[in-house]
């Protein structure tokens, strides 16, 4: 199997969970993808990456989307060569610019494709590649694809962290506090970080802050029980850890889910099809989120909103049980089978 996927975090852990079930079942496992995160992560997992050049299409520069969809070409050549070279079952396009040309890839060399879909609104990869694919593999239901090509899945996470007194360990917090968790991925957001140290700076709650890599070294821990750090490792043990979630709305929503960490969700308002606002309000219908708009966000309307769920034991203990109500433990396993499914149909046909 060849998982192709590049970008952030939120693109590689789900990608990452998929393999590990594909290598549970006995399959060989690499990955095609670019320098960015995957170029730690996939190694340090224990997996093989195929590294080729490419750059997503920029959504606010004609000009730099020019110049990356002229790398596009070079990179689906080398993309074809790895799949020549490696000639795997089936490809996964796991999301992100490389995810897609992985597919394309996939697709001309007549190779069974599965594409994942991590958000409310399909990607601009997957709407071209959907129609090409054996199957496509849904996060949230989408209006408009359905049939057999199309099965909800869930978006794979890593599996639950348990052990919340380990968790609470490891990043320094009181057994017996109340902990809010702020984080906006693996780079940050810069309007949630700028706004929660000010907004929690004289909570009487603990605050776990995971500011990203890119703000950092411009933030400051307000107070002793503010533990400010950037991108964490098994960042479900930071989820563990806490009471409540102030988010963006990517598809780690899914990891909320699966430890029942109800949220307080500020969707990050340049996501292609506005996609976390989809992904917000499908928490927040269901009990388990509240949802501010990035526009409305000061440090005044945070402190209040927080302030109104964490003061309520009744209301956080009821937000958290429709929050473990959405997860969806087993979708590195659903996608996982559905690769291996994909496998087994034109092996079928061969023979």
């Amino acid at each position: 199997m060849l998982i192709a996927t590049g970008g952030t975090a939120g693109h590689i852990v789900p990608a990452l969970s998929v393999a590990d079930a594909l290598r549970e079942s006995g399959c060989e496992v690499e990955f095609l993808g670019g320098d960015r995160a995957e170029a730690q992560l996939v190694p340090a997992a224990g997996y093989k990456l195929h590294q080729i050049k490419a750059s997503g299409l920029s959504r606010t520069s004609r000009i730099a989307a020019f110049k990356a969809a002229l790398r596009t070409l070079p990179a689906v050549r080398s993309a074809r060569r790895v799949v020549g070279e490696f000639k795997p079952d089936v490809v996964l396009g796991g999301g992100g610019y490389m995810g897609g040309i992985g597919g394309i890839a996939g697709i001309s060399k007549r190779i069974p494709v599965v594409l994942t879909e991590a958000d409310s609104h399909m990607g601009l990869s997957n709407r071209i590649l959907a129609r090409f694919a054996s199957r496509v593999c849904l996060a949230f239901p989408i209006e408009g694809r359905g049939g057999d090509r199309y099965v909800v899945t869930g978006r794979p996470v890593p599996v639950a962290a348990t052990d919340r007194s380990a968790a609470r360990k490891r990043f320094g917090i009181a057994d017996d506090s109340l902990c809010v968790l702020v984080t906006g991925g693996s780079l940050g957001a810069r309007s949630i970080n700028e706004a929660a140290v000010v907004a929690f700076k004289d909570a009487d709650f603990e605050v776990l802050h995971l500011a990203g890599v890119r703000d950092l070294d411009s933030l400051a821990a307000p107070r002793d029980a503010y533990h400010l750090e950037g991108y964490v490792d098994r960042f479900g043990e930071a989820v563990l850890a806490c009471d409540l979630a102030v988010a963006r709305a990517g598809g780690s929503v899914f990891e909320l889910a699966a430890h029942g960490c109800p949220a307080l969700l500020i969707p990050y308002p340049y996501a292609a099809g506005d996609h976390q606002t989809g992904n917000a309000r499908w928490m927040e219908q269901a009990g388990a989120a509240r949802v501010i708009s990035d526009a409305d966000l000061t440090p005044e309307l945070l402190a209040r909103q927080v302030d109104e769920i964490v003061s309520d034991p009744a209301r956080l203990k009821a937000m958290s049980a429709a929050s473990a109500a959405l997860a969806r433990p087993n979708a590195a396993r659903d996608v996982a089978d559905q690769m291996i499914a994909s496998a087994a149909v034109v092996r079928g046909q061969a023979d």
